[in-house]
């Protein structure tokens, strides 16, 4: 019942802070606004390794990281719940799916749809020296995508900094976090 630091959390028992700071500070209380997002972020934000899930409540002030995350200044746990069970090839997925709504790159775009087909889980012709190409948030996406399906033991993590560096470089894309996340549980 520990997060970040070491914060001690009591069910039903509110938590307030002073939303002084950025958002990854001790002056917001953190939380996501989707199970599935909790469960497909967390090896990027907090990777608690036995991670629990519980529903919230929430007061105070709010800021939002474009969807990634929000911190609130007062919070409780309400009851704990399932983490949602997701596989690697979900993981996967999400990276790229997320990849794709900023990606214009037509061979990329080809090489991903083939991998969320099925017809083609290669490693492709996409390497670091072809990553450099792209502007350097841009690379990291198109990279990480293409590098998940290649290595699959690093799969979660790659896909996940996909799916953040592309929503981080491209806020205005109109990127929907929680529904790219449940299109990939189709898979």
């Amino acid at each position: 019942m520990q997060t970040h630091g070491g914060c001690q959390w009591t069910l039903g028992e509110w938590k307030e802070t002073s939303g002084n700071g950025e958002l990854c500070s001790d002056g917001w209380l953190h939380c996501y606004s989707s199970p599935l997002l909790a469960v497909m972020l967390n090896p990027i934000h907090a990777n608690i390794s036995n991670p629990r899930l519980f529903e919230i409540e929430t007061d105070g002030r709010m800021l939002d990281d474009n969807g990634l995350k929000q911190g609130f200044t007062r919070m409780r746990l309400v009851r704990e719940i399932p983490l949602p069970e997701i596989t690697t090839t979900q993981r996967i997925a999400f990276g790229i799916l997320c990849a794709k709504r900023v990606c214009r790159d037509a061979d990329w775009n080809t090489w991903a749809d083939g991998w969320l087909s099925g017809t083609d889980r290669s490693y492709g012709a996409y390497t670091d020296a072809d990553a450099t190409t792209y502007t350097a948030a841009y690379a990291a996406a198109v990279y990480a995508a293409a590098y998940t399906a290649y290595a699959v033991a690093a799969a979660a993590a790659y896909a996940v900094d996909a799916a953040a560096d592309a929503y981080a470089t491209r806020a205005d894309a109109g990127l929907n976090l929680i529904d790219i996340a449940n299109e990939a549980m189709k898979y």
